[in-house]
């Protein structure tokens, strides 16, 4: 077995007085490499009084709690990454800032596994944008994000991603800089046209098109989403969306949009596209002000949505949000 061990205060050498967010990726090998890369973490920010937060998959979360004994793991925000980060495009507001914005004015410590060997492929790209702007949320932050790697059981080319998304890298042969850090390459790369769908029920709105475009939005939503079999919560879930996105595309996407709506491999999938161009990479990951005047729908969309995925540019934004039917993916 190899042995991973970490000392948090060596990442950065000569690290500024000022706030300084470190964001290091540990690539482990087995339950002993896992627990030597992240229970000495959690302890040592026990130790120096900083509040730590811990998101992983279930089965790593039940190691975690097990090694650090019932009294330090109750002192640790523990949470199950399967379900607090289903879609990874809710980690960030959700999860990560949730946890950060609660402890102002002192250095914050969280572990944050949001790739494991379970996630499917459709949801990678999501993962590694979201490990790329996780660089962005927290410039100027006193927080220190840790995010665990499987090394035996990911995808070589995962492990490779993850060295292109985190500044630090953590593994057997000690800590380093990473030299493939390329955070605008990644970003670009996640940001590219999404596959054009078949068979999807087609609609355009907009209030040149015809009146009360939002009431046949969320009609036609969802009449196709419940004849796939979307029922419930989850049907409510999906006609808010499908309402908050188009009230964005009417008001901020040129007035009118196109809706799509298919089922593909267990899921009810919608897609709106409009002319508006999305500038800000963090939209939709900045967590809501109550005060906030205006639309929040991205926010939304990324909270309720299984699976979001978004194109933008100058000729317009494409927002695909994922729904599993049933609880469940087809086989």
């Amino acid at each position: 077995m190899v042995s991973v061990a970490i000392e948090p205060e060596e990442w950065i050498s000569g690290r500024p007085q000022h706030p300084t967010f470190e964001h290091p990726a540990l690539f482990y090998r087995g339950v002993g490499d896992y627990l030597l890369g992240t229970v000495p973490f959690i302890l040592d920010g026990l130790a120096a009084g900083q509040p730590v937060a811990v998101a992983v998959p279930q089965r790593n979360l039940t190691l975690i709690r097990e090694a650090l004994g019932e009294r330090q793991a109750a002192r640790v925000r523990l949470m199950n990454m399967e379900e607090a980060g289903r879609n990874p495009g809710r980690i960030i507001p959700n999860v990560l800032r949730a946890f950060a914005d609660r402890h102002p004015g002192t250095r914050v410590r969280i572990i944050g596994e949001p790739i494991w060997a379970g996630r499917s492929e459709a949801e990678y790209p999501a993962c590694l944008q979201h490990e790329a702007l996780i660089n962005l949320a927290f410039t100027g932050r006193d927080v220190t994000i840790l995010c665990p790697y499987d090394a035996e059981r990911l995808d070589p080319a995962v492990i490779k991603d993850a060295e292109e998304t985190h500044p630090v890298i953590v593994d057997a042969s000690g800590t380093r800089p990473s030299t493939r850090y390329a955070l605008d390459d990644v970003l670009r790369a996640c940001n590219q046209p999404l596959s054009a769908p078949e068979g999807a029920a087609t609609m355009r709105y907009g209030y040149d098109l015809h009146p009360g475009p939002l009431a046949r939005v969320r009609a036609f939503a969802v009449e196709h989403a419940a004849r796939s079999g979307l029922s419930g919560s989850r049907l409510e879930d999906l006609r808010l969306i499908a309402s908050e996105l188009a009230a964005n595309s009417l008001d901020h996407g040129g007035g009118s949009g196109t809706l799509r709506i298919w089922r593909e491999n267990g899921q009810v999938v919608f897609e709106i596209s409009d002319a508006g161009h999305i500038t800000d990479p963090l939209a939709g990951r900045h967590p809501a002000d109550a005060r906030q005047l205006g639309s929040r729908g991205l926010l939304v969309t990324h909270l309720l949505g299984d699976l979001v995925r978004v194109h933008t540019g100058p000729d317009g934004t494409t927002t695909r949000v994922h729904f599993d039917v049933n609880g469940h993916r087809d086989a």
